[in-house]
């Protein structure tokens, strides 16, 4: 018998403790919470504007590349509930014309060089105009 088979009979052969027998109780009672990024932006796009309020955060991003690429599209939003830890962008410009995709990204992330180092994450999504 292997080392890993003499362990997986220990664990298998063990009762569950009380505390780990009432999460389980518990946890199997409550639904399942799933988190999608994709949801969140749906829901925002859904939601009435004049209802939506822009944070600080989105405001300085959507400044930044306002002046830098005059886009026809820019769509900034805060995805982390609001805590500024995590953006989806999505621009297009005809600044990126004749650039792959992966120079654009390079293009954006340089222009908010600053921005990107206090935040998780970031979405981004890029065109060119047509």
């Amino acid at each position: 018998m292997s080392a890993l088979q003499a362990l997986f009979r220990r664990t298998a052969s063990r009762t569950p403790t009380s505390s780990t027998l009432s999460y389980l109780r518990n946890s199997a009672s409550q639904p399942r919470r799933t988190f999608a990024a994709s949801a969140v932006l749906a829901a925002e796009q859904d939601a009435d504007p004049s209802q939506s309020s822009t944070t600080r955060g989105e405001a300085l991003i959507r400044q930044k590349l306002q002046n830098k690429f005059n886009p026809s599209r820019l769509d900034v939003q805060d995805v982390s509930g609001g805590c500024g830890t995590f953006y989806a962008i999505s621009i297009a410009s005809s600044a990126f014309k004749g650039l792959t995709m992966v120079k654009q990204h390079q293009l954006v992330q340089e222009e908010l060089k600053k921005e990107i180092e206090g935040i998780h994450g970031l979405q981004l999504k890029t065109a060119v105009d047509s």
